[in-house]
């Protein structure tokens, strides 16, 4: 009787599978055998890339003879500690009366690749048809469609494909130019680290972000404060006043005036005191009186980047720590898939949205979310989001954004109080994209002094909409009251505090009191140093830390890295003390070593230390993925690149 073998990526998920195929007896060592199916497992990886002395052992010792050493016919190996599970499974998948193998390993690139490497070195049943399950979750119904829509493992040939390059691609420089760097330069290194010898290692990606680190640590450093002076003034009558802040135009005065630090500061204190002189006894007259409404949206849901860098920075932990609790809720069937770059859903999802958010009412008990979802059925809040930003097919690749299944409530109350907070804050991201528009009412205003113009606002929440599911509990409290709160709003570099009210009984034209003039001390400030957090948002947007959450969504699409692999690269950079991160704020510094190691680099291949480049060769990697290069083509160029630099370095030695 011929059965259906499936290979998952770890026991845990297999015994999930198991349980969604109604599988439950014949447990036996390293698989589950029913009538129909045989389910087995990896425990990661299985199979490995050999190192240079598997081909030859004189590659063992670091010469510059043996460089660069790239491999015609590449060489893997059974790891270890593994070897008997491996063998478990390369006896299931040569198994005569198999007559379907489904790899059921990761969806994502990384687990394309630890199955892809185990069917290479086990050489399954030629006459068994190979299928790939893709699935967005572990809760049962999607293990069931996963199975049922399983697609020729084939149409996974160009994700395979860009996932060995990946490897090879990481290989290949990691090793050649750690050597080389470490032969021309390690006693270099040594000797300012004051140690008696140094390696130096060189990654694709992890050089770059040591780059980024070291070079805003040195920004920092070498940053000189300038001190100028801004000029605020107070205006009013009879029902009040307002401050406003001096900014110079083309009809100033001080228009183009060396005396100026910046639009709206002096660089000397007697400036900036001359000048209010001269304004006094002027009139002053409301030139510009502008009344708006203004809408913002909840913001776009959770990919793996967004959400690590939200546990950054409100429970301080490390991305592979968030990572690792997300990962956990996904195999607790409570989250969807983890490793994810979009920030949006399937239209396919958005129309069967309303299964999670039911899920949540019956299972989730946590009072507060209960209060929230009882207020969208009370205030008929629409669920249909297809018209929405929060839908886009274009913007998805492998997977949808996280969002809460609506499943999983069993596994609840067994998670450690950490992970509870996580799920909790993937729960409330995802309520609020259902909630209204928070509304605001704003007056802006320009106030005209001989000529000499001054900017002022004032903003009021009149309708807290998704604010009131996105809250934290240590914000300040905003009035849904109509003109109740008044909010602090920038104007310039500084934050100015106005009342609404005062602004509503103004009109364009009206002259007003001068109350005073004041002279305020300003300073230019350092950029600040990256969070483990925000560093993955710089290294998803090509090395710039982008603050504005729209502007981030618009220009993603050449990151450094991907989403399953940032953090391990934060993790390693920590690890060999090439960095330090802050336990207690997460802020990441170069120690002495990275910084010498930065140098290194930066003096023999300093495109190393470029974004771009690392970006333009995830771009390649993509393109072989979408089938839009060829494989040969992305190898031929990397060879090119590694034997082109070796020459130069070389020489340059």
């Amino acid at each position: 009787m011929s059965k259906k073998l499936l290979i998952t990526e770890k026991p845990s998920v297999a015994m999930e599978f198991a349980k969604a195929l109604k599988i439950n007896t014949n447990r036996k060592n390293g698989y589950i055998e029913s009538d129909n199916w045989i389910i087995t497992w990896c425990v990661g990886h299985l199979v490995t890339m050999s190192y240079p002395e598997a081909y030859d052992e004189k590659l063992k010792f670091w010469r510059l003879e043996t460089l660069p050493f790239i491999p015609h016919e590449w060489r893997y190996e059974i790891i270890p500690a593994v070897q008997n599970q491996f063998n478990i499974v390369k006896t299931l998948l040569q198994r005569e009366d198999i007559e379907e193998i489904y790899n059921a390993g990761d969806s994502g690139r990384e687990g394309e690749y630890i199955q892809r490497l185990v069917f290479m070195m086990a050489k399954p049943n030629p006459n068994a048809k190979i299928k790939r399950v893709w699935i967005d979750s572990q809760t049962e119904e999607e293990i069931q469609r996963g199975i049922r829509e399983a697609k020729d493992q084939c149409e996974y040939d160009s994700l395979s494909d860009s996932a060995y390059l990946r490897a090879k691609e990481d290989y290949l420089i990691g090793i050649n130019f750690s050597r080389l760097l470490s032969i021309i330069y390690g006693k270099k290194v040594a000797i300012e680290i004051k140690e008696e010898k140094a390696s130096i290692s060189v990654g694709r990606v992890m050089t770059c972000v040591l780059g980024m680190v070291v070079s805003r640590e040195r920004e920092i450093r070498n940053f000189i404060k300038t001190k100028y002076y801004k000029i605020i003034g107070e205006f009013g009558n009879e029902d009040g006043s307002f401050k406003a802040e001096w900014k110079v135009n083309e009809k100033s005065k001080m228009y183009e005036s060396p005396k100026l630090y910046n639009e709206n500061g002096f660089k000397k204190q007697e400036d900036s005191k001359e000048f209010i002189k001269e304004l006094a006894n002027r009139k002053a007259i409301i030139t510009e009186l502008k009344k708006s409404k203004q809408k913002e949206n909840a913001p776009l849901l959770f990919n793996l980047a967004e959400i690590q860098n939200e546990c950054t920075k409100r429970f301080k932990i490390k991305p592979d720590e968030t990572l690792e609790v997300i990962q956990n809720l996904y195999e607790k069937k409570l989250v969807t898939y983890p490793r994810t770059d979009a920030r949006v859903l399937s239209s396919a999802v958005a129309k069967e949205i309303s299964k999670n958010l039911n899920g949540i009412v019956k299972g989730y008990r946590d009072e507060e979310t209960q209060i929230l979802l009882h207020k969208m059925i009370e205030e008929k809040y629409s669920t249909n989001l297809l018209k929405t930003k929060y839908v886009n097919d274009s913007k998805i690749t492998d997977h949808y954004a996280i969002i809460p299944t609506g499943q999983g409530y069993e596994n609840y109350d067994k998670l450690p109080d950490l992970h509870k907070k996580v799920y909790d804050v993937i729960v409330k991201r995802f309520i609020a994209i259902f909630y209204p528009a928070a509304e605001y009412n704003k007056i802006s205003l320009i106030v005209n002094v001989d000529g000499e113009t001054f900017n002022a606002s004032a903003k009021v929440c009149i309708k807290q909409g998704y604010l009131e599911v996105l809250k934290t509990k240590n914000s300040s409290k905003q009035s849904t009251e109509k003109d109740q709160t008044v909010e602090k709003v920038s104007n310039s570099t500084d934050e100015i505090e106005n009342n609404l009210e005062v602004f509503k009984k103004l009109k364009k034209g009206q002259e007003i009191e001068i109350k005073n003039f004041e002279i305020k001390d300003a300073e230019t400030s350092p950029p600040s140093r990256y969070s483990s957090g925000s560093m993955i948002l710089a290294m998803e947007n090509a090395g710039k830390l982008i603050e504005d959450e729209e502007l981030r969504e618009q220009i993603k699409g050449a990151g450094i890295g991907t989403s399953a692999t940032r953090a391990e690269i934060i993790k390693k950079l920590e690890k060999i003390k090439y960095i330090e991160i802050n336990n207690k704020t997460q802020i990441i510094t170069p120690t002495k070593k990275g910084e010498v190691i930065y140098d290194v680099v930066n003096y023999s291949m300093p495109d190393m230390l470029n974004p771009k480049l690392t970006a333009s060769w995830e771009k390649g990697l993509d393109m072989v993925a979408k089938k839009e290069i060829k494989p040969d083509e992305f190898m031929t160029k990397l060879e090119k690149y590694i034997n082109s630099k070796f020459n130069k370095l070389v020489v340059k030695w």
